[in-house]
């Protein structure tokens, strides 16, 4: 090993985004879609590729806890910055997910689902103290946008992970389908006031071009990954009595999120239409960009699952061609992400 490459690791530690690990929920999610539309050989390399960003940026997470330590107290007080720290949540149950799912890794699975829930506890909590303590807090034009809402993602993340494992853990189904069951209900409610806050931010605050960033597509993504956490306990519901009782209202609770996640689609797109093409604001690569693609991935599987759970097939025609509009956004923030490394390693 050369000294420069010490360097540019430690400086690639130094900078990482907090919300770096939405590529690994963007990949994770497009190899399960892939999977499930019968794209098995693009699935298979998705999530191979998946595995290596996951422990490529679980090192660099790590150089930058144990050398840059302020920086990242710095970044978990931070509005803006700091629910980013919830894709490492998401990233690892998704990727525990593909895991199950694509290549049957139960094992795999089952700890990725436990360090998920390990990693909830610390950046929930951490993050809410210090935002709710700190002093010289932000207006909300200068520190909400829909990257807050990581935190219903990350929730619900767990609660899809934790629901395909029951199958495999017969013995601690029921508590198992309670906890799930449980942070399905916590993600819900985190949803709805954030959101009403980031809508009244959309519709009553002036704001810049320049602040319509990507992660306002996790309004989107938030709700749709909600979607399959209802659905797979829909599913999982004749296992135990009282989510047996609960399917009419876990149905209507989750078709209400579908159609919310629906919704928000074509205002986005609009949205990005006006600030990239009418007000000409330059698209280049930006790691909060992953955000956006993990919403076309998740809302491709969320209409399959939800098409399953509430046995209509008529919805299967959305994933069948949305998941090309999600592959097309991969692609183009993967050559976006390879143009940006070789331009930081000629520097």
């Amino acid at each position: 090993m050369t000294d420069t490459q010490p360097n540019l690791l430690a400086r690639a530690a130094a900078d990482l985004f907090p919300g770096y690990f939405a590529l690994v929920m963007a990949t994770g999610i497009i190899s399960i879609a892939c999977f499930l539309l019968q794209m098995r050989t693009l699935s298979f390399v998705l999530l191979a590729i998946n595995v290596v960003a996951y422990f490529a940026l679980c090192l660099l997470l790590l150089l930058r806890l144990l050398l840059f330590f302020s920086r990242v107290k710095t970044d978990i007080n931070d509005h803006v910055r700091g629910p980013g720290f919830f894709t490492v949540v998401a990233g690892t149950c998704v990727l525990g997910s593909a895991l199950l799912i694509v290549m049957d890794r139960f094992g795999s699975a089952l700890v990725l689902w436990f360090a998920g829930i390990l990693f909830w506890i610390v950046i929930m909590y951490t993050f809410f103290t210090a935002v709710t303590v700190r002093e010289n807090k932000p207006s909300i034009e200068a520190g909400l946008n829909g990257g807050w809402l990581l935190s219903v993602v990350a929730t619900q993340s767990i609660s899809v992970l934790g629901t395909l494992l029951v199958t495999r853990l017969v013995a601690y189904r029921e508590p198992i389908l309670f906890f799930t069951l449980c942070m399905f209900l916590l993600g819900c409610m985190l949803y709805l006031p954030l959101i009403t806050l980031i809508f009244y931010r959309f519709t009553f605050v002036n704001v810049s071009v320049a602040t319509r960033t990507p992660p306002y597509w996790i309004n989107m993504g938030a709700v749709a990954i909600t979607t399959p956490a209802g659905a797979r306990l829909i599913i999982a519901a004749p296992g135990w009595s009282l989510l047996n009782e609960m399917v009419p209202f876990l149905k209507g609770f989750t078709l209400f999120f579908w159609a919310a996640a629906t919704w928000w689609i074509p205002l986005l797109l609009a949205l990005g239409f006006w600030r990239h093409v009418y007000k000409r604001f330059p698209l280049k690569y930006d790691p909060q960009y992953w955000g956006m693609v993990f919403p076309f991935g998740m809302y491709t599987v969320c209409t399959f699952q939800l098409a399953n759970a509430i046995d209509f097939p008529r919805l299967m025609v959305i994933p069948r061609y949305f998941v090309y509009l999600a592959l097309a956004g991969w692609i183009a923030a993967s050559v976006g992400l390879i143009a940006s490394l070789i331009r930081n390693a000629a520097r």
